[in-house]
């Protein structure tokens, strides 16, 4: 609050500020390690393998270093855990937050997915819950003997899982599912078993399988206040629509957690927003100009669901696809001024947009960003990466 008692206002370009620091991308600000650059940002979506690496590697400060260091914390050291969490979605979270992560969301996202998974072989005459369970005992124990396992292989041990069952008959999108594939799935967002390593390079999104480490079971409203105090300490201030479509909870769950934890309303361009408790105070420009090249789907240009202040309306057409998903996006001084892409012969090659001039984006920030390029293209080296949702602008400046 204010010092007359009245909230006070933050506005786009102290948002700017506050991003450039906390997500790790201003040049002082980048961290030494992956595990920094996760609890930074709470979780790094993972639906795209790529996109985990090319998070950490745009925020490390040695590049050369991302591949070896993101292996290690995710397959050696098991400090980031990649696991299913809000709305149903694939992220990679540091250890300490996968309790937290699954009682807050995990939980009932899981009670949705094993029930539509029952439902739907119920439908197609496939076996029932009781078989369901028999064929789930002994996966999880085949699992526990193999350490690490690809589906086949634990078919291999139990070939039940190889049924398969017909989804949506007479529909236009009519499929036949195997049992492995979805119970799976399931097992993965009940917490029970977590995605290993990829059978191929870090590109691959042909994952091993592995049984979940032990976590405690927390109170779920508890947990929701902890995950939402380390979101908002990241990402606030945020409104109310921001942290519900962030967390997929209902709007009293959002509401409960932000009373729980004592979050300081401010105001905002677009409304109510909120940070945590004690984090009204100023937070000045980096001391440097600053670009980076971020990967589809990273987690700022995720973050919020409302994005003008970084993020002009007009550009979204070109760097978003269909579904609402970002692509490879070209940021300068906290906003995003284009996107970029790789061709086949490795070269980096990015594009500003033209409605992005009014963002400052001229020979200082062009330079910048050939240098982020340059950087770009030298810890990639020989691996060529395609995002698994392209957008527009991709597509042309990788042809």
């Amino acid at each position: 609050m204010g010092g007359n008692g009245r909230q006070r206002h933050i506005g786009a370009a102290e948002r700017r500020a506050r991003l450039a620091r906390r997500h790790r991308l201003a040049g002082p600000a980048r961290a030494d390690r992956p595990e920094e650059i996760a609890a930074s940002l709470v979780a790094l979506h993972g639906t795209d393998p790529a996109t985990v690496y090319l998070a950490v590697g745009a925020r490390l400060t040695d590049p050369a270093r991302t591949v070896p260091e993101t292996e290690r914390a995710l397959y050696e050291d098991r400090t980031l855990v990649r696991m299913h969490g809000m709305r149903h979605t694939v992220f990679v979270f540091p250890a300490d937050l996968t309790a937290v992560v699954h009682a807050s969301t995990g939980l009932a996202v899981a009670a949705r997915a094993r029930a539509s998974l029952l439902k739907d072989m119920a439908k197609a005459g496939a076996p029932d819950a009781a078989w369901l369970a028999e064929v789930e005992a002994s996966a999880l124990a085949a699992l526990a003997r193999r350490g690490q396992a690809t589906a086949a292989q634990l078919a291999a041990d139990e070939p039940r899982l190889r049924e398969q069952f017909v989804y949506a008959a007479g529909k236009s999108y009519e499929g036949v599912h195997t049992v492995s594939t979805r119970l799976l799935r399931v097992l993965g967002v009940e917490g029970k078993v977590v995605r290993g390593r990829p059978l191929g390079s870090w590109t691959s999104s042909q994952f091993r399988w592995a049984v979940a480490p032990e976590h405690p079971e927390l109170d779920g409203a508890a947990a929701q206040a902890d995950l939402l105090r380390h979101w908002l300490a990241a990402c606030g201030p945020a409104t109310e629509a921001d942290l519900k479509w962030w967390t997929g909870w209902r709007v009293t769950e959002v509401r409960r957690a932000l009373s729980a934890i004592g979050a300081e309303p401010v105001t905002l361009d677009e409304g109510t927003g909120y940070v945590v408790k004690d984090d009204v105070a100023p937070v000045a420009d980096p001391e440097e100009p600053w670009a980076a090249l971020l990967p589809g789907l990273d987690p700022t240009a995720m973050a919020w669901q409302y994005r003008d202040w970084y993020l002009a309306p007009e550009l979204r057409p070109a760097l978003f696809d269909g579904s609402g998903n970002v692509g490879p996006t070209v940021w300068w001084n906290g906003r995003v001024v284009g996107g970029w892409a790789q061709r086949p012969d490795g070269e980096i090659v990015w594009r500003i947009l033209a409605d992005g001039a009014g963002a400052g984006a001229g020979r200082v920030a062009g330079a910048a960003i050939a240098r982020e390029a340059e950087r770009l293209r030298g810890w990639l080296g020989a691996t060529r990466v395609t995002p698994r949702f392209r957008t527009p602008l991709e597509r042309e400046l990788s042809a």
